[in-house]
């Protein structure tokens, strides 16, 4: 799953997991049409929103959501009939898959797809958009969890995720206080053919993994502002950007000398899409919505305002050939977060592996 609250720098409107509810104006009672959308914070531009209305004619109604749990309750309830069209990142898309609560998506109706990169296009090689033969969902916006480095400190792009754990480094290494991704890290380390899928034989050499890069890091970090204090007030060389380009962006910003790789592995990556509801009061207009993201002005402003990639053009900071993992839904997740909070306790493999 997407690392939890990632976007908390960009909107703090529901600091308490719920969502808030946005209308760009007053429902009026005459006969305007209106969409109801769902979305994370800077998804839908108020300059973004307002062109959408002129054009089509319509009402939209924007509801803010922060966390995966928050979108699931309101996605969920009265069978997804409260909402036309949401975004969603794709472990989650499945869950909703499962559950009947997404129409597939008419490609035909949605021009801009077109404008999309190709492997972006080519939805059948992203695990958990297609069902049924048919697309459930458009890719949108997207991070990699890719390394940032001080250029002082490091002078050549660390090529591997082994960096993370490199003695050279020690004491001088950030690292995200998240579970699930932090179990998939080790993972990667250990070759296995999904970092997602964690077997019995797994689990004890995944644990060693961890506390050796507990022994590395100098402090573990939630939220993307930590990371920059921690970076700049322990000296970091090295920095598992579980925010990606957010981060490099916040780095930077600060007037820091950082660069940005992604390790021959793979970057572990949230892809969040654009899903249409089953009970989709308009299909036509829950269309032409996605349709309006994937143009220009909303992907200009989703990439220099909000930090993050577009699904229409490559960003400067990775290459066309770099690797990116998409999330999927973990083996058990419960179990990984449980561990993880003993590792970082400083307990011993054997008590680790106990709980």
């Amino acid at each position: 799953m997407p690392p939890t609250n990632r976007r908390h720098h960009l909107c703090q409107l529901s600091a308490l997991g719920l969502a808030v509810s946005l209308p760009v104006r007053a429902v009026s009672s005459s006969s305007i049409p209106v969409l109801r959308v769902l979305a994370w914070p800077g998804y839908a531009e108020p300059e973004v929103v307002k062109s959408f209305e002129q054009i089509h004619g319509v009402q939209v109604e924007l509801t803010i959501i922060d966390t995966d749990e928050a979108l699931w309750r309101r996605i969920s309830a009265n069978h997804s009939s409260d909402f036309d069209v949401f975004a969603i990142n794709t472990a989650e898309l499945q869950r909703c898959i499962r559950h009947g609560l997404v129409s597939p998506v008419p490609g035909a109706n949605i021009p801009n797809l077109k404008k999309q990169l190709p492997r972006f296009q080519d939805v059948r090689s992203i695990r958990g958009l297609v069902h049924g033969g048919k697309a459930m969902a458009v890719p949108f916006t997207y991070a990699e969890m890719g390394l940032i480095y001080d250029r002082q400190q490091i002078g050549q792009a660390p090529e591997s995720i082994n960096a993370l754990w490199d003695v050279r480094y020690k004491g001088r290494v950030l690292a995200y206080n998240g579970g699930s991704h932090s179990f998939s890290l080790a993972a990667q380390t250990m070759g296995l053919s999904s970092p997602f899928k964690l077997g019995t034989k797994d689990w004890p050499v995944a644990v060693d993994k961890l506390i050796a890069l507990r022994r590395n890091v100098a402090a573990f970090y939630a939220q993307p502002d930590e990371s920059l204090e921690l970076f700049k007030s322990r000296q970091a060389a090295l920095l598992f950007a579980n925010y990606g380009s957010q981060q490099l962006q916040l780095l930077k910003g600060a007037g820091l000398d950082v660069g940005y790789a992604i390790p021959k592995e793979g970057a572990l990556a949230w892809l969040d899409c654009w899903a249409i509801t089953r009970g989709v009061r308009d299909l036509a207009l829950a269309s032409a919505w996605i349709n309006h993201l994937l143009g220009k002005p909303a992907s200009d402003l989703l990439r220099t305002r909000q930090g993050l990639a577009s699904t229409t053009e490559e960003p400067e900071h990775t290459r066309p050939t770099d690797r990116r993992v998409w999330l999927e839904p973990v083996e058990d997740d419960d179990r990984r977060n449980r561990m993880w909070a003993r590792i970082v306790s400083g307990d011993r493999a054997a008590k680790v592996l106990a709980s």
